[in-house]
C-alpha cells in the first residue's frame, strides 16, 4: 500500500471518530434536553434546595397541682458560617463589626478577651470556615435573646452568617422523686423511653413542622416554614408534697436496714389515683436511687398480706365463722413432706380464727383453707378469680407485669398436696405490689376495686382537652358482710394483732402484715443460711373512714430486724400521720383564709414577663407595669390589681430567685453554670447562696420551696 492510501485511510478513521462522537454528544445533549429533562431538574433541585424537620417542643409532665415534674429547657450553640452571602460579597461588613462584636461576645461569656475573640474570628473568616463555633460552651435562651441582637448578628443569618442549633434538655425539677414513674427521655431518638414520657410520647411531642430551604451564592436561606405543634401537657395523679413524704420517710428506712429495694405506693381509695409512688434500688456505692420501677415490674410472693384474700374467700363461702376455734397446736404442723411452723416459739394452741389472722398464724390459715378446699381445689381459686386478684391492671407504664395465680391441674410439677396450703399463705402465687394494694384498697372503698391510675388529663394552653375518669375493675369483689368483716380484721392487726406497734400512730389504721422468705436463686427454700426475707405493711387510713391505701415493701433487709411490722410498718405509719398532718392542716388553714381574707387579685409569683402578662390577660387582672421591659419581673399583689418592677440580674453574680416558680428558678441558675437541688413546692422562699454572691461554675444551691 503506497504511503499516500495508507495516509488516506487514517484520516478517513478519525474523521468517522470524531463524527461518531459529535453524533453521540448531540445525541445526549438531545436526551438531557427534552428527554431527561425532568429527571435532573429533580436532582438539581435536591442541591439547590432542602427540607428539614422543625422538632415540635415537647410538652410538660405536671403534678396533681399542675407543677412542673418533667419540663423541657433549651439551650443554644452558636455558629458562624463565614461564607455566608452578606460576608462573601461586602469584606468591609465583617471588618467593620469585628471589634464591637468580640467586645461584646466577650462582655456576655467572659471565657476569653475580647482580642481574644477578634483574632479568633479573623482566622475563621480567612479560612473560609463555613461552621465556625463562636461560643465554645451552650448559651441559654436569654443569652441566645442577647447574641441575636449583637453587631454583625442583628442583620441575620444570610447577611452576617449567624447559625443558632438548638438544643432541648428534659429536667426533672424535683430530682428523683417519682422520677422512674416519670420515666426517661432520649434526645437523639426523640421519644419517651420509660414511664409516662414512654406511655403519652404521642401526646408530649407535639407535631413536627418543616423548613424549606433553597441555596443562594452559596448560601442556605430560608423560603417557606410550617412551624411545629408543640405537645400537649400531661397531668399526673401525683403529688408531689405526698410523693416527697413517701420517699423520705421510705429512704430513712432503707438506710437504716439495708435491703437490697424498697418500694411505696400511696392510692386515693374513692379514685384509684396513685398519689405517690417510690421505688428505691441499691446502687453499686451503697446508696439508694429510683433505677427500677419495682412496684409496677417485680413479680413476686406476697407472703402474709395475702392471707387477707384466704380468709374473705372462706368468710365469702361461709366454711368459717371469725368466732371459730382453731388449733393451731404447738407451731409446727406437717403438710404431707413439709413442716410448716408459726413464729411464736411453742405455737398459739387453740385461738379463733379471728385470732389467727391477727397473730397471722401460717398453720391456723393452711388449716382453715386446706380443710375446706382440698376436695374441691377449684372453689378456692374460682373465688380468688372472682375478686380479679388474677387480673392484669393495664395502667399503661410499660414494664407492667400480669399477676400469677395458678390454677388446679393434674401435672404434678404445677400442683400438688401442699399447693393449698402454701397459696393461702402467698406463696406459690405472684402478684405485684400494686396489685396488692388495689386489692385492698377495694376492701378499704366498701368492696368497689378500682384501676389505678397516673394520669388524670391531657393539657393545652391550662385546658384539658382529654379526661382520664376513673375505672371500675370490679363493682363489689364479694358481699357486703364479707367485707365488713375483712375490715374488722384489719383493724384488729393493728390493735391486737402484728401491728400493735402502729397504734402509736395520730390516727387509726388497718392493714396486715407480711415478712415472706424468699426463694435462694439456685436452691430455693432448702437452705436455712441463705434465707432472706422480705417484709410489707399493707393498709388504709383513716380506718373509720379510708381517704388512703398504702403498700410498703421491703426486700431482704439485712439488718436489725426482718419483720413486716418493724421494717416496713414504721414507713407505714409515718406516711400517714404526715399525709393526714398535712390534709388536716390544709383544710384548717383553707377554713380560716375564706372566713377571714377576700383575695381580689390571685396569687402571684415572680418570673418572665412574657408569660407573666399573658396569665394576668387571660385572667382579666388588672396590672401596673412599672419597669422598663426587662426580660424578668418581680410581681406584688395590691388590693386590686398586680404591679409589675423589672428584676435586674448581673452576670457572673448570684440572681435573686425568691418568689419564683421551680422551672423559672431551675432555669435561670443552670444557665449560670450552677448545680440546682430543691426541696418542697411552690414558690422559692429561701436560697442557699445569697443573692449578689460571686458565681463560681459547678457550684450547688439549694431552693426551699413553700
Amino acid at each position: 500500500m503506497s504511503v499516500r492510501k495508507e495516509i488516506r485511510t487514517r484520516l478517513i478513521i478519525v474523521f468517522a471518530i470524531f463524527l461518531a462522537s459529535m453524533l453521540l454528544a448531540v445525541g445526549q445533549i438531545i436526551s438531557l434536553q427534552f428527554i431527561q429533562n425532568e429527571k435532573w431538574e429533580e436532582e438539581l433541585a435536591k442541591y439547590e434546595s432542602a427540607e428539614r424537620v422543625v422538632e415540635a417542643e415537647r410538652g410538660d409532665i405536671l403534678d396533681s397541682e399542675g407543677r412542673l415534674l418533667a419540663s423541657t429547657i433549651p439551650s443554644y450553640k452558636i455558629y458562624m458560617d463565614m461564607r455566608a452571602g452578606g460576608l462573601s460579597k461586602n469584606r468591609h461588613l465583617f471588618h467593620n463589626n469585628v471589634d464591637s462584636l468580640s467586645y461584646c461576645l466577650a462582655h456576655l461569656i467572659k471565657d476569653k478577651s475580647a482580642s481574644q475573640y477578634k483574632r479568633d474570628l479573623q482566622s475563621a473568616y480567612r479560612s473560609g470556615n463555613r461552621y465556625y463555633r463562636v461560643i465554645r460552651r451552650k448559651v441559654s435562651y436569654t443569652e441566645y435573646k442577647q447574641i441575636k441582637q449583637f453587631p454583625l448578628f442583628r442583620k441575620g443569618q444570610n447577611t452576617s452568617g449567624f447559625i443558632a442549633e438548638k438544643i432541648e434538655q428534659r429536667k426533672l425539677p424535683f430530682g428523683v422523686l417519682a422520677a422512674r414513674t416519670i420515666g426517661t427521655y432520649s434526645a437523639s431518638e426523640n421519644r419517651g423511653v420509660v414511664g409516662i414520657e414512654n406511655a403519652f410520647d404521642d401526646q408530649l411531642k407535639g407535631v413536627p413542622g418543616t423548613e424549606i430551604r433553597k441555596k443562594v451564592s452559596g448560601s442556605w436561606i430560608s423560603i417557606n416554614t410550617i412551624d411545629p405543634i408543640p405537645g400537649k401537657n400531661v397531668k399526673t395523679t401525683i403529688n408531689i408534697d405526698i410523693q416527697d413524704i413517701v420517699e423520705t420517710a421510705l429512704l430513712k428506712q432503707m438506710e437504716t436496714h439495708q435491703p437490697k429495694f424498697g418500694t411505696a405506693i400511696v392510692m386515693e381509695v374513692k379514685t384509684g389515683d396513685i398519689k405517690a409512688i417510690a421505688n428505691l434500688g441499691r446502687t453499686s456505692n451503697g446508696g439508694y436511687w429510683e433505677k427500677y420501677n419495682y412496684a409496677i415490674g417485680e413479680l413476686m410472693e406476697p407472703g402474709s398480706t395475702f392471707k387477707l384474700a384466704s380468709f374473705m374467700v372462706a368468710l365469702e363461702d361461709g366454711v368459717i365463722n371469725l368466732n371459730d376455734s382453731i388449733d393451731t397446736g404447738d407451731g409446727k404442723f406437717k403438710f404431707y413432706d413439709r413442716t410448716l411452723s408459726d413464729s411464736h416459739e411453742g405455737g398459739y394452741g387453740k385461738i379463733s380464727a379471728k385470732e389467727v389472722f391477727e397473730r397471722s398464724s401460717n398453720i391456723g390459715t393452711a388449716k382453715i383453707i386446706n380443710n375446706n378446699y382440698k376436695d374441691n381445689p377449684q372453689k378456692y381459686v374460682d373465688r380468688l378469680y372472682a375478686m380479679s386478684l388474677n387480673e392484669k391492671l393495664n395502667i399503661g407504664i410499660k414494664g407492667e407485669r400480669a399477676p400469677y395465680i395458678k390454677y388446679p391441674t393434674n401435672d404434678p410439677k404445677i400442683w400438688s398436696g401442699i399447693t393449698l396450703p402454701w397459696m393461702s399463705m402467698g406463696y406459690e402465687v405472684a402478684l405485684l405490689p400494686l396489685h396488692t394494694l388495689t386489692f385492698y384498697n377495694a376492701v378499704a372503698n366498701d368492696g368497689k376495686m378500682v384501676k389505678p391510675r397516673l394520669v388524670s388529663d391531657i393539657m393545652h394552653n391550662g385546658k384539658s382537652v382529654k379526661h382520664y375518669k376513673t375505672k371500675v375493675i370490679n363493682p363489689s369483689i364479694c358481699s357486703k358482710s364479707t367485707i365488713k368483716q375483712a375490715q374488722q380484721l384489719l383493724e384488729g392487726v393493728v390493735e391486737n394483732g402484728t401491728a400493735t406497734n402502729l397504734k402509736e400512730s395520730h390516727l387509726k389504721i388497718a392493714g396486715k402484715t407480711g415478712t415472706a422468705r424468699v426463694a435462694n436463686d439456685n436452691e430455693g427454700y432448702s437452705k436455712n443460711s441463705s434465707f432472706k426475707y422480705r417484709a410489707s405493711f399493707c393498709g388504709y387510713f383513716p380506718a373509720e373512714n379510708p381517704m388512703y391505701s398504702c403498700i410498703v415493701l421491703v426486700e431482704s433487709p439485712s439488718r436489725h430486724s426482718i419483720y413486716g411490722n418493724v421494717v416496713a410498718g414504721k414507713v407505714f405509719r409515718e406516711i400517714a400521720d404526715k399525709i393526714y398532718a398535712q390534709t388536716y392542716d390544709l383544710q384548717m388553714e383553707n377554713e380560716q383564709v375564706a372566713e377571714k381574707t377576700e383575695f381580689k387579685v390571685p396569687v402571684t409569683m415572680d418570673g418572665n414577663r412574657e408569660e407573666l402578662i399573658e396569665v394576668f390577660t387571660e385572667l382579666k387582672t388588672e396590672i401596673t407595669d412599672k419597669g422598663h421591659q426587662q426580660e424578668w419581673i418581680k410581681t406584688y399583689n395590691k388590693n386590686n390589681h398586680i404591679e409589675l418592677k423589672d428584676q435586674v440580674f448581673v452576670d457572673n453574680l448570684m440572681p435573686d430567685v425568691k418568689g419564683m416558680g421551680a422551672k423559672d428558678a431551675v432555669f435561670l441558675l443552670e444557665n449560670q453554670g450552677l448545680k440546682v437541688k430543691i426541696h418542697g413546692s411552690g414558690r422559692v422562699k429561701y436560697q442557699s447562696i445569697p443573692c449578689g454572691t460571686r458565681i463560681r461554675q459547678g457550684s450547688q444551691v439549694k431552693l426551699e420551696l413553700s
